[in-house]
């Protein structure tokens, strides 16, 4: 779901929920396309916080006060909302997260989880403004366009259902299906297989620069996501 850059390490019972993806160097700031490669065939995107407008917080905004949604939100929390969102996206079924959720909360706290389950599509927001367009624009260039997300089947089929700009993609592989979560390289090479794509003339779009660095990694030209203009310069559109 969120793309943000959550991090894996912890405890080893952490660990052995979802592991560690390998780490490389590289400057996370860095959005100029390497000159390799040559044109731009295809541009992989993600979905949160690339093309869609995805904020968690909305599903549980008139249910608590502002104190609890705060209390479930808490990234100093290492079993919390960014823990369980990457269970959910790795395919974990929601009723085993409620339960690993209880095992560290109670089932109190696990009933504020089970509400922002029931409430998800409220996080699905809209898309992020000018990316309809320059899908739109990459499209009428002969540019093939394509997903790549850390996201549940349910979630990908809202956002499919409610905004256009999703259905122009050709393809999309979605990590609760595949069992795999960016940044492992292997879920991009995944992607590269499905979609037929030259990775040398293939960008991959994440606003995450540790999912970029996995997508480089795969071989692919990544490209930390900053705004819609941001992602037209790097792209060469007008």
């Amino acid at each position: 779901m969120s793309e943000h850059n959550h991090d894996t390490t912890g405890s080893s019972d952490r660990n052995d929920i979802v592991s560690s993806n390998h780490e490389t160097s590289w400057n996370p700031d860095e959005t100029v396309i390497a000159s390799q490669g040559g044109p731009i065939a295809d541009v992989i995107f993600d979905y949160c916080d690339v093309l869609l407008d995805w904020r968690p917080w909305r599903a549980l905004e008139g249910l608590y006060p502002q104190g609890v949604i705060d209390m479930f939100f808490d990234s100093a929390d290492e079993w919390g909302f960014d823990f369980i969102d990457r269970l959910l996206d790795s395919g974990v079924p929601p009723q085993d997260v409620l339960t690993e959720y209880a095992r560290h909360h109670g089932p109190a706290v696990t009933w504020v989880l089970r509400m922002w389950l029931e409430h998800e599509e409220r996080a699905i927001f809209g898309v992020l403004d000018g990316m309809d367009q320059l899908v739109d624009d990459l499209q009428s260039d002969g540019v093939r366009v394509w997903g790549l997300t850390n996201f549940t089947t349910e979630a990908v089929d809202i956002a499919h259902s409610r905004f256009g700009v999703f259905s122009r993609l050709l393809d999309t592989v979605v990590s609760s299906q595949e069992r795999l979560l960016k940044p492992d390289p292997a879920l991009y090479l995944r992607a590269i297989d499905r979609f037929k794509v030259d990775p040398q003339s293939t960008v991959f779009l994440d606003d995450n620069p540790r999912n970029v660095r996995g997508a480089r990694v795969a071989g692919l030209r990544g490209v930390t996501f900053r705004s819609a203009a941001q992602a037209r310069s790097v792209l060469g559109l007008s």
